[in-house]
């Protein structure tokens, strides 16, 4: 049995929310506000519409000020932009003509954010629910901490947009999924974060259901952010994020069949399908690699010389012509690309089979029109280097030496 001693001791502060490094099923704020409500978790009713004539008839069943949220896959909707008005995709409105009006200028349009690409993301549904008075905002979320090999919990009595600018206000408390929330994290929360006992029954009912939702739901991360407590004393849950273990999907299958699916995410099964991994990532240096831990000392060496890559990209052992090619597209494509760097270590894969579809996809792109450096080696090398001098390619180094070629890279993308 946890002792009071114990736990606060293991209730640090703490510097971030932990972040399991799993896939992450996306899903739509709506998709969580109605997985919330299955599991009893308290949530506004709302409304999901695709037509300005749909937002403002909800608005008037609703005959209160109402908030109307563009539904796409990226953080930091409320600061972001939209290409029609340069308002952001989290608003209020008091009537249903503002939202006859807001709902035109956010549908068919895109949205900009800290995290979408630089134009954006379409805007096709809106999801709509009366607004609430809060008094504050807080923060719970529970996922697992793989140094204590436990699930954790963690409490901030800041929530909402700047939770990471209040991580001293953070605290982590470990559990045990067979006893679930016990007196003694009761107690803490109680009295780091200041409820009262009435408070403090309506909280401890969510973090049981919380934990029950976790677990039936093969969850590996459930944050509320923010559960607010309303003027009136009630606390409830505006926005969720959620992870789940994939090795679940089997058992999960109606929770996976609401994921929304990014453009990124449709590349990357595209390029699985011609057996390439592909991750998008934030820099601007493409690389295509063979083999995944060549493909992370590459990234790692790029960074290393203050470059950042656009992506993690293996193409294996049984890279095709056509799965090349197709890999050559998607960098074509990244606008955010301003260098690209092959490096493969022929054993499988022929370097001659490389350089090949090297000239190939050149030609069919009309040329590379940024930097690209090619490292071969391996099986076939030379015949390989020779493909590619003979083509006479504009716009392409060859570079035998691992650590010049990714400096070279990083100096031409610079």
């Amino acid at each position: 049995m946890i002792t009071w001693r114990s736990i606060t001791r293991t209730c640090q502060r703490h510097h971030a929310p932990i972040r399991a490094q799993v896939r992450r099923l996306n899903l739509l704020e709506h998709h969580s506000h109605k997985l919330l409500q299955e599991f009893k978790l308290p949530v506004p009713p709302g409304f999901l519409v695709t037509t300005p004539e749909q937002a403002k008839h909800v608005v008037s069943v609703i005959n209160a000020p109402s908030m109307i949220k563009a539904q796409v896959l990226a953080g930091g909707r409320g600061k972001g932009k939209f290409n029609s008005d340069g308002k952001g995709g989290v608003r209020i409105v008091d009537s249903p003509s503002e939202a006859f009006r807001s709902a035109t200028n956010m549908l068919g349009y895109y949205l900009t954010t800290a995290q979408t690409p630089k134009d954006g993301l379409r805007v096709d549904n809106l999801y709509i629910y009366q607004a609430v008075s809060i008094a504050q905002e807080f923060y719970l979320a529970m996922t697992f901490d793989r140094q204590h090999s436990s699930p954790v919990l963690l409490v901030s009595s800041s929530g909402g947009t700047d939770i990471e600018s209040n991580v001293d206000k953070m605290h982590k408390l470990w559990f045990k999924l067979s006893t679930g929330i016990t007196d003694e994290i009761d107690a803490y929360i109680q009295a780091e974060l200041g409820f009262s006992d009435t408070e403090m029954k309506d909280i401890h009912r969510i973090l049981v259901q919380m934990v029950k939702l976790f677990k039936e739901k093969d969850a590996t991360l459930l944050e509320l952010n923010p559960l607010v407590r309303t003027e009136e004393g009630e606390f409830i849950c505006l926005d969720a994020k959620f992870e789940f273990d994939n090795s679940a999907q089997y058992r999960q299958k109606e929770t996976f069949a609401l994921e929304a699916r990014s453009p990124e995410k449709e590349e990357e099964d595209q390029l699985a399908k011609l057996g390439l991994s592909y991750v998008r990532l934030e820099g601007n240096i493409g690389n295509i690699v063979n083999g995944a831990g060549l493909a992370m000392a590459t990234n790692d060496l790029i960074s290393l010389y203050g470059g950042k890559c656009a992506n993690f990209l293996d193409v294996g052992g049984a890279a095709t012509k056509e799965a090349l090619r197709k890999a050559f597209d998607i960098l074509k494509r990244d606008e955010r690309v301003k260098g690209i760097l092959i490096n493969i270590y022929g054993g499988i894969v022929r370097c001659d089979m490389i350089a090949e579809a090297i000239v190939a996809a050149a030609a069919e792109m009309g040329g590379f029109k940024c930097p690209v450096v090619v490292r071969l080696q391996g099986t076939n090398s030379e015949k390989g280097l020779k493909l590619i001098e003979q083509s006479g390619l504009k716009n392409l180094v060859v570079e035998g030496e691992f650590e010049e070629a990714a400096r070279m890279i990083v100096k031409q993308t610079n």
